[in-house]
């Protein structure tokens, strides 16, 4: 007869998880090892809500992959007003609107990728650009055509929605800095709208989130998008309507005629 198995000790749980278990203690408080890491890593979440955002650099950046981009701001100011007033982050400055106004309807029948900083510039830099080298040439291969990428300072989620509506896309992509987490200070966002129009709720978004170095990479996180990309658009519908499938074998259509290049 074969022994039972040992029991797995908590050491064994703490491999499998970032979440801070089996601390130990010294007395009655944490031991100090794990008060200083909790003190870093506390450290490191508040510096990637505060950080700088970089826009040229990244539209820089996305012009080097051959796509074109363009900058805009929110209503929100500055970092303060930003993190004091989430309404202001959710619609354009008068300039800004302005701006993409002129470009007549860039984006109509396509994609539109829209990049905020959020509440962690860091993800942003850290993986923007990077999960930017494999989403095109996924929905290249569907025959999806993107609009101009709008790289956006002071952003909500909820921006999207009125460059969306502003450039004519169908569907909007908005990749964003997630709220930073004591395990993950650099988890980037990507928030899907068909139809993207002011007033849009959640519900009528899909998101992927955890995108960073111990989440998703970039290509996982890409292939998800794009699939989500080509369903939203086949059946002209995201949010709750739509399930996240691509991981399951589910047939994966290309988007209808008005989408294709």
């Amino acid at each position: 007869m074969k022994p039972p198995e040992p029991p797995r000790s908590k050491v064994d749980l703490r491999k499998l998880t970032p979440a801070r278990v089996a601390l130990g203690r010294s007395g009655a408080s944490l031991p100090t090892s794990a008060l200083l890491d909790f003190a870093l890593d506390h450290a490191r979440a508040r510096d990637a809500v505060h950080a700088a955002f970089n826009a040229s650099a990244l539209v820089a950046g996305i012009g080097e992959l051959g796509l074109r981009a363009i900058e805009v701001t929110s209503r929100a100011g500055d970092r303060r007003l930003y993190l004091g007033r989430p309404d202001l982050g959710r619609r354009l400055d008068f300039a800004s609107a302005e701006r993409l106004k002129d470009l007549g309807e860039a984006a109509r029948g396509r994609v539109v990728i829209v990049i905020g900083d959020g509440l962690s510039p860091t993800a942003v830099h850290a993986h923007a650009l990077g999960l930017m080298r494999h989403l095109p040439s996924q929905l290249s291969a569907a025959r999806i055509a993107i609009g101009p990428v709008v790289v956006a300072a002071g952003a909500r989620v909820a921006l999207g929605d009125e460059v969306g509506e502003i450039l004519g896309a169908s569907l909007a992509v908005m990749l964003i800095g997630e709220r930073p987490g004591l395990s993950a200070p650099d988890s980037l966002g990507a928030y899907l709208t068909y139809a993207p129009t002011v007033g849009r709720t959640d519900a009528d978004r899909n998101c992927i989130s955890n995108i960073h170095r111990a989440g998703l990479t970039h290509e996982e996180a890409a292939f998800k998008i794009a699939w989500l990309i080509r369903e939203g658009l086949s059946r002209k519908v995201t949010g709750v309507a739509l399930k996240d499938e691509s991981g399951d074998g589910t047939p994966q259509r290309l988007a209808d005629d008005s989408h294709q290049t």
